[in-house]
Order: structure tokens, then C-alpha cells, then sequence
């Protein structure tokens, strides 16, 4: 892959959440003008979940254009198979107007198959809506002793209460593209990326501390009423909407089965679990240059941006070279 183009520059700002991340991008946006903002997360892709997601807020996006951001309804499936056709077009949108784009999010997956051309395994949705009704049947057990035996490693990596996993990995197995196992090792590879990562280093009692400051303040904002508008839909959210920290505590309260002040608390300790899933995730990544809080970030990233023949766009670019243990594209298989 060619690197980036050195009049519209491409980068990406990775981390945890409530790391900061998202003002890095957003003071760089205002500050140089000539930025818009990719946004690489699961949850921000759904109309009317806003609070629990960190959404930027409407003033910031009238302010500063943002991509993929609300572009899908919550009672829909949103592949990422979607999400990467439809960031690869903002990007190329954002490059068309000579603008420099900043790729930001924290879920992993989704990050990648921007940065990375990920091939995502087609899908199958005859074999999709039989798997669901069978979990609605209550057939779980079933279905994961089905994994168990038609892919041990699969089974291995994906919890036996996580239907949304589960679904897909035996989609993939009876629509006949093999393991699905067999498409997730090459996640493992970091081929050279036209697009220069950086990253926030995880801290975890500043990150912790941040998600209860966010939670309490997303409960003052109306997190309990934008649930519950959300469940006046008329049609039942999608598997991932209904799984999103936040956003299950909430149904779940509102159902009557826990207090509020217990959402907050699982809410809280799903987030922080959260945390450490991305950090897992990303430090894996040795193309990512780490700095230890988001004003150093904003500082290397502004020399990049501002002077896209700096010599550190060079030694980043062979940073990645040297990183690559692969040069075939990578498959993903989720």
C-alpha cells in the first residue's frame, strides 16, 4: 500500500476509553481548520444512543465536520463490513476536499479495518436468522457445543453467553467459508499502513476515575431517558445495541430488576473492563507510537499535520516496515 498522500494527510488517534482521545482530535480540528474527523466506533455508528457512547456532542460536530456518526438505526444489524465500506468512503470524501483526516475510536476491530483493509468474511443471513432464533429458542448451549466441536479455538476465545459472537462464528462455519478461527491469526500480522497511528498510554486510576466522573454526569444529562426512548422505538434493538456498557445496566433497571444506583455501578465496572480489553488490543499493534497523555499526543500529531514532510512521517513509515510480519492483506473474521 502506497503511503499517504503528503498533501491530504491521513493519521489515527487510539486508546481506551475516556482516555482522552476524542479531545485530541477535536483541539487539533479547531485549532488547524482544515480537519475532519473519522469516527472508528461501534457504538457512535447509532441514531439516538448518545450519551453512554461519549457521542460527540452536536455543537462540536456542526463545528468540526464528523463521519460515521449516527449512520445506522439501533434496531438494525450494522456489520463491520459496512462501517469499513462506508469509512472508506468519508475518507476518500475528506481527501477529495483537501482536507486531513483523523481517524479516532477505541473499538479495536473496526479501527483496523480502516487503517488496515481488512477482508471481513461475507456474510450469511438465512444462516444468521436461524442461528437467532435459535438462541431466542434458548438453545445456546446447543449452538456452543456445535462451535465446540466444529472449531476448539474458536470456542476457546468466545464466552458460551456472548450470542452475538457466537451467532457469528457459527455463520461463518455453515455458510461454508471454513473456521472461524481460520480467519482471526492474521490479526496478529501488522502490515505497513498508509495511515500513522498514535496512542494514548493506558492509566488505569486516571481512566477509572473518569468513567464514574462520565457515568455521573451522563445520569444528570438524561442517560435513564434516552434509554427509555430507545425502547420506544417499536422495534427491539439489535444484539449489539442491547449489549453496549450503559445501555444494558440501563434496560435492566428500567425492567425493574436492579436499583439505579446498581446500573451505575455495573455500568462503571463493564467500562472498566472495557478499558483493559482495548489496551490489550492496541498495545499488540507496534505501529503505534505511545505517548503518556493526550497534550504530548497533540503535539506530535500537530507537527505531522502541520508539516506533512517532517522527518518524522519518515521514520514513522519505516517504523511500520519494520513492524510488518505480513504483506498479504489481513482477514478478520468478526
Amino acid at each position: 500500500m502506497p503511503l499517504a498522500d503528503p498533501v491530504t494527510k491521513q493519521v489515527a488517534i487510539v486508546g481506551t476509553t475516556a482516555s482522552g482521545k476524542s479531545q485530541v482530535a477535536m483541539a487539533l480540528a479547531k485549532e488547524l481548520g482544515n480537519i475532519e474527523l473519522v469516527s472508528a466506533d461501534s457504538m457512535a455508528i447509532y441514531r439516538g444512543m448518545d450519551l453512554a457512547t461519549a457521542k460527540a456532542s452536536v455543537a462540536d460536530r456542526n463545528l468540526v465536520p464528523h463521519h460515521l456518526i449516527d449512520i445506522a438505526d439501533p434496531t438494525e444489524e450494522f456489520s463491520v463490513a459496512a462501517f469499513q465500506a462506508a469509512g472508506v468512503a468519508a475518507l476518500a470524501s475528506v481527501a477529495k476536499r483537501g482536507n486531513h483526516a483523523i481517524v479516532v475510536g477505541g473499538s479495536g476491530l473496526y479501527q483496523r479495518s480502516l487503517i488496515d483493509q481488512l477482508e471481513i468474511p461475507p456474510m450469511y443471513p438465512e444462516h444468521r436468522a436461524q442461528l437467532e432464533a435459535e438462541v431466542a429458542e434458548g438453545k445456546m448451549p446447543e449452538l456452543y457445543g456445535e462451535l465446540l466441536a466444529a472449531d476448539p479455538e474458536a470456542a476457546s476465545r468466545i464466552e458460551a453467553s456472548n450470542a452475538r459472537r457466537l451467532v457469528r462464528a457459527l455463520e461463518v462455519i455453515r455458510g461454508g467459508a471454513g473456521k472461524f478461527s481460520d480467519h482471526a491469526p492474521s490479526l496478529k500480522s501488522y502490515p505497513e499502513t498508509a495511515i500513522p497511528q498514535w496512542g494514548i498510554s493506558f492509566a488505569p486510576e486516571l481512566v477509572d476515575q473518569r468513567i464514574e466522573e462520565r457515568f455521573a454526569t451522563w445520569i444528570a444529562a438524561g442517560l435513564v431517558e434516552e434509554v427509555e426512548a430507545l425502547l420506544s422505538l417499536g422495534k427491539p434493538l439489535n444484539r449489539t445495541a442491547l449489549q453496549a456498557a450503559g445501555y444494558a445496566e440501563m434496560i435492566e433497571h428500567l425492567s425493574g430488576a436492579i436499583s439505579l444506583d446498581e446500573a451505575v455501578a455495573r455500568s462503571c465496572a463493564r467500562s472498566r473492563q472495557l478499558a483493559r480489553r482495548q489496551w490489550r488490543w492496541f498495545r499488540r499493534d507496534p505501529r503505534i507510537t505511545w505517548l503518556a497523555s493526550p497534550d504530548e499526543a497533540i503535539c506530535a500529531m500537530r507537527e505531522v499535520l502541520q508539516d506533512p514532510e517532517s522527518p518524522k512521517v519518515d521514520r514513522l513509515a519505516r517504523k511500520a516496515a519494520q513492524a510488518s510480519l505480513a504483506t498479504s492483506p489481513a482477514v478478520v473474521g468478526r
